[in-house]
């Protein structure tokens, strides 16, 4: 090939990009149009017109400037810029959701919807020299080969990355299962240790109530032993059958509307005489009414467990019940516990927190700041009356807690505890004050 020739051919390279570029949007619309007439490419018909061409306009702009090169530099840089775009193009197939197949077909229809552009324009200038065309092709191939190759090596790479995420998603519910069951494996641990310690009693209770020359005052106290252990143990049966029923998803909310002060104010009044009984005073204060929806019975059982638990904490001064509408949202309804107990060390509280944490939609840190812009609740937590050594923990306490944790998620309500040595304990539970059809909190 002569040096004239080379020239000429030059020129006539640079002439066929100004044409490629010209007729770039009916390039494109032939492009977009084959695509959607393929069955195989569902999803090219599912996204914008914009979506669709992506990278295509910078890839095809590319290429004609290598056409247009006029040395080796400039080729190599439309290259480096075609690949680039090539590969960010494969990166955004894969987020629209196109399959690697899809991709690899809708290559080939730009190279087909190209040559039949590059064939239209050498039956229009038959005077074109040999290498003009034979150029042109070659760097369609190319380009489409980049694109391919891009394509697929982009699609591989976000494949393992996910592939990984997938496997250190399922190592770390691994974990958490493992977790999970050793709590579980510890609960029914201690619940069997109770459950060993009443059997125990009752069992030395009914051998002294046996003997017949045991005196009287002391048989009457072992029978109102044997009595007491007796009442125990049915209801820690009774609680580790609710539990279980919990755990095994067999219970169900059923959501009525009902007057949560008016509940509260009638559990409260059942308890009163419990508390009496331990010189114990039980407080109650909310609004008159506060109609809401949600399963009444199980708001019950909650907030039962939570104030008995309490009575079995405090040893003097008492207990307050306080319901409300949640300062932090207009779609919660709040019932608080608190006691004058002695509270709890960090190092004895942070363990039950981080289970209500695990067991519940959501659980505050020890000492609540408030939330972002909220001001900051005070004197939510009341002055400890009772000695700074927490009370013995009583048989079935754990067990009760466990209940409290599984009906708030059963509900969808979130539970917080708040307590310090010496300023006694907190729990809050924020109930939805409404519930959407079954399946929609």
């Amino acid at each position: 090939m002569t040096q004239a020739q080379t020239a000429q051919a030059q020129i006539q390279l640079h002439a066929l990009a100004t044409h490629l570029h010209a007729r770039r949007e009916r390039i494109l619309q032939a492009w977009r149009d084959c695509e959607v007439q393929d069955v195989e490419i569902a999803t090219a018909a599912a996204i914008s017109r914009v979506q669709f061409r992506d990278h295509i306009p910078q890839i095809l702009n590319a290429y004609e400037r290598k056409l247009s090169a006029q040395t080796a530099h400039e080729a190599q840089q439309a290259s480096t810029t075609q690949r680039e775009n090539a590969a960010e193009h494969g990166l955004q197939r894969w987020q629209q959701g196109f399959a690697l197949r899809e991709t690899m077909r809708e290559w080939g229809h730009l190279q087909r919807c190209l040559l039949r552009e590059l064939d239209s324009y050498a039956l229009a200038h038959r005077d074109l020299e040999d290498a003009v065309m034979t150029t042109a092709r070659a760097e369609l191939a190319t380009l489409c080969s980049d694109g391919v190759c891009e394509s697929v090596a982009r699609y591989t790479n976000l494949q393992q990355t996910e592939a990984a995420g997938r496997v250190r998603g399922l190592e770390l519910a691994m974990q958490e299962l493992q977790a999970l069951e050793r709590q579980r494996a510890e609960s029914w641990r201690e619940a069997a240790h109770d459950l060993r310690g009443a059997v125990s009693v009752i069992s030395n209770a009914t051998a002294l109530v046996g003997q017949e020359v045991l005196p009287e005052p002391v048989r009457m106290r072992s029978a109102e032993l044997l009595q007491r252990n007796v009442t125990l143990l049915r209801q820690m049966l009774a609680d580790l059958l609710d539990l279980a029923r919990l755990e095994a998803g067999r219970e169900e909310r059923k959501i009525a509307p009902f007057d949560a002060a008016q509940l509260l104010r009638e559990l409260c009044d059942s308890l009163r005489e419990s508390a009496a009984a331990r010189n114990l005073f039980l407080k109650v204060e909310g609004p008159t009414t506060l109609p809401v929806e949600g399963d009444a019975m199980k708001v019950r059982r909650i907030v039962q467990n939570l104030v008995l638990n309490a009575l079995k904490a405090t040893l003097q001064g008492g207990i307050e019940v306080l319901w409300g509408q949640s300062h932090g949202s207009p779609r919660q309804w709040t019932a608080s516990i608190r006691d004058t107990g002695p509270g709890l060390e960090r190092s004895t509280a942070v363990p039950l927190q981080q289970a209500l944490k695990d067991a519940t939609t959501a659980s505050q840190a020890l000492a609540r700041c408030g939330a972002p812009g909220e001001p900051p609740v005070e004197d939510e937590i009341l002055v400890s009356q009772s000695t700074l050594s927490p009370a013995p923990s009583m048989a079935g306490e754990g067990i009760g807690l466990s209940i409290v944790k599984r009906l708030c998620e059963l509900l969808d309500a979130t539970i917080e505890l708040e307590t310090a040595p010496g300023r006694g304990t907190t729990f809050r539970i924020n109930f939805p004050r409404h519930y959407g059809p079954p399946g929609i909190a």
